[in-house]
């Protein structure tokens, strides 16, 4: 099966690495790499899921933990220490997204038809979105992106 971690279990492990991190900080690309690292020496694998983030490094949308309201229903997926995927459970109760966009400063009109869709019948549901260019890219140990993109775009190419 495939390799589980808390958020916090990541932390700790780079933190016992060597690496400040503290438990409701965002990961670094760098310490994402590390933590990749720290993985495959410790568990022996390239692929892990890492669950349960700080909810203050999500987006406003995202569930908090029923558990621990410090916490989210999210998770991400990685190769290598890269993230390939990304995906929460979304708040349907909208008094509690009204909350968290206020929260986040987001103006309630903006989000008016996004928050009537769950007063008129919306479901709950969750969600993700993978880097599939990505995930070549580091299937097939590719140095760049660019190299798995059909087409790659960067500040000296906009159109193929």
């Amino acid at each position: 099966p495939t390799l589980k971690i808390t958020y916090a279990e990541g932390c700790k492990l780079l933190r016992e690495s060597g690496v400040d991190q503290d438990d409701y900080e965002d990961l670094s690309t760098e310490n994402e790499k590390k933590l990749g690292n720290i993985v495959k020496e410790k568990f022996g694998t390239d692929f892990f899921f890492m669950d349960k983030y700080p909810l203050s490094v999500r987006p406003f949308y995202t569930m908090p933990c029923p558990e621990n309201p410090k916490l989210s229903n999210s998770f991400d997926f990685f190769i290598r220490g890269q993230e390939i995927l990304s995906g929460a459970q979304r708040i349907h109760v909208p008094d509690l997204i009204e909350e968290r966009a206020k929260t986040w400063d987001i103006p309630l009109e903006d989000i008016k038809s996004y928050v009537d869709s769950f007063r008129h019948g919306a479901l709950p549901h969750g969600g993700g979105g993978i880097g599939l260019e990505r995930v070549v890219m580091l299937f097939l140990g590719l140095p760049n992106i660019r190299k798995s993109a059909w087409f790659p775009r960067d500040p000296k190419r906009i159109a193929p």
